[in-house]
């Protein structure tokens, strides 16, 4: 999982644990201490404090962690119920996966409600400025171009690929509030799951 986070661009400490938030800090530590020990990954200096790179050799485990991720995708899908699901992580994940390019070039915001979850966990906002995309948990202050209302776990199967987006609005179960032109590029800068058209091995074919 950590080598999942470095692979996908996280540098820091902070960006690292928000991609592992089950992980305690401690743990992540010591996790990140082997791995450099090893030579998969090393620290540098930065203006802000320390970083985090992948070796040649940390790199070369990409395919290897590309491979583990498309397996559990095909065999031990989840079922999304709600040990499974996990609004901080899923967010990380979507603001991983976003395509900066296909949002407007000025500053962006992108509202996510949460309609099933307790308030303080309930709205989330994407901040897309100059190309760079950030996660906020708290309001940024800015009036949201967009916003999708929806359930986590409805979310969650978009993402992963288990539930059509167009599905999903045309049920209901999905909504997405805002400018037509923000509202009909959706699919060109919500980026789903790499594993997201990995088919399920234990759902049996249709029968012909």
């Amino acid at each position: 999982l950590i080598l999942r986070e470095l692979l996908r661009g996280s540098t820091t400490f902070n960006d690292l644990h928000r991609g592992v938030p089950r992980m305690s800090r401690s743990l992540l530590s010591s996790r990140l201490k082997k791995l450099e020990d090893c030579g998969v990954l090393e620290r540098h200096l930065k203006s802000t404090g320390t970083g985090y790179k992948l070796t040649p050799a940390g790199r070369e485990l990409g395919p290897v962690v590309t491979q583990l991720g498309a397996w559990a995708q095909r065999w031990y899908r989840s079922t999304f119920r709600g040990d499974e699901l996990d609004v901080g992580v899923l967010m990380w994940d979507i603001r991983c996966t976003v395509n900066a390019k296909a949002l407007p070039a000025v500053r962006t915001v992108v509202q996510f409600m949460f309609s099933d979850l307790r308030a303080n966990s309930r709205a989330w906002w994407l901040v897309n400025e100059g190309g760079e995309v950030d996660l906020c948990p708290v309001d940024p202050g800015d009036e949201p171009e967009l916003q999708i209302c929806t359930t986590l776990r409805t979310m969650t199967r978009v993402w992963m690929g288990d539930l059509a987006i167009g599905v999903a609005q045309r049920s209901g179960a999905l909504t997405v509030l805002g400018p037509h032109d923000l509202r009909r590029c959706l699919d060109s800068w919500l980026r789903l799951s790499p594993y997201a058209s990995v088919a399920d091995a234990r759902r049996a074919p249709p029968r012909t």
